[in-house]
């Protein structure tokens, strides 16, 4: 069995006790009708950032509404994006990580309509391209059949922990590149699928979304990797944003541990304005709001700072980088 190049530092093995600690609380973590819908948001936030990785630019919103089946304009390729993607993430608990012919079907429905290759392995040399032109070339298509059986092979038969494995198998993925198209959603879709072998929680966890958040980070633990020749640094990176997005899927799905700090409350006009900008697109700046709402930056200032305290919305990632996340329910 070839077992792909990996170091496991102090930093990882850290990692992998604290996600364990906070899988076994989460068995204790409350279920019903919100546990639901918390659940329902999460697979949009996860279709949408893991889309907008790659480029697409359809919002939450219009995420949700193909998901309801409404209509919504905007270009067809964009749109059989969603679809592809809905169709796939409704497989989840069908899918089996450890086989390779399921690989291959998942990236068959994934990219219908969108490549003439869907489903199968590519058959010309891909490069992998930055703003200074190319990071990483792939191996040669002849390979891949092989690479991808050898990587196959040591998912199922390493006692490596999960955790481990899924990471080290997303990096191999990418760094193998074995599509024409559709490398990344595929790989991410994989980790999840294998994280799900470990806690039925990872169907429903946004691993994708802090990835979207982080999307430099993303790629330099790829790129660091591949200069080491081992997949370590990845391995950290991947750990670190699992764990990130556990602690906060737990903190949503276990009410009591987020008062309501102004009961009844709900927003006037402007607020609801914002919230709705937000929601089409996290990252807006106050300057940006300010110009869309035609309401002052010191107005908005105001209306955020009000709104982070009433606990409407919540700053994921730094001032610079980072988006917002919104926990108001704008269809109550």
């Amino acid at each position: 069995m070839s077992t792909p190049p990996f170091n496991i530092s102090a930093e990882a093995i850290n990692r992998i006790a604290e996600i364990s600690a906070l899988l076994e609380r989460h068995n204790i973590a409350v279920e019903g009708e919100q546990a639901l819908k918390l659940r329902k948001a999460n697979r949009i936030k996860t279709i949408h950032s893991s889309l907008a990785i790659e480029g697409n630019t359809l919002s939450e919103n219009e995420v949700r509404d193909i998901i309801n089946g409404k209509r919504v304009v905007a270009p067809i390729r964009q749109i059989q994006e969603v679809k592809n993607a809905i169709r796939v993430y409704d497989l989840y608990s069908q899918l089996n990580p450890f086989a390779e012919k399921d690989l291959l079907n998942a990236h068959g429905i994934m990219m219908e309509a969108l490549t003439d290759d869907a489903g199968r392995y590519r058959s010309g040399g891909v490069g992998v391209f930055g703003e200074s032109g190319l990071v990483h070339m792939a191996p040669p298509p002849q390979r891949v059949p092989e690479l991808m059986g050898d990587l196959f092979t040591w998912l199922k038969k390493s006692k490596d922990h999960l955790l481990i494995r899924s990471c080290v198998f997303h990096y191999e993925f990418e760094f193998i590149h074995p599509f024409s198209d559709g490398n990344g959603r595929t790989g991410r879709l994989w980790q999840s699928l294998i994280l799900g072998r470990l806690n039925p929680l990872f169907e429903h966890l946004p691993v994708e979304n802090m990835v979207y958040a982080n999307q430099q980070e993303y790629y330099n633990a790829i790129a660091t990797s591949t200069r080491e020749g081992q997949s370590g640094p990845f391995i950290d990176f991947m750990l670190n944003e699992i764990l990130k997005a556990l602690q906060k899927n737990i903190r949503e799905e276990v009410p009591d541990k987020v008062p309501d700090k102004v009961p009844n409350k709900v927003p006037n006009k402007s607020e609801l304005s914002i919230l709705r900008l937000l929601a089409d697109n996290p990252r807006l700046t106050r300057v940006e709001l300010a110009e869309k709402s035609g309401l002052t930056e010191n107005g908005i200032k105001k209306i955020i700072t009000n709104m982070k305290a009433v606990g409407w919305i919540e700053r994921e990632g730094s001032n610079k980088t980072g988006y917002w996340v919104i926990k108001y329910d704008l269809n109550s």
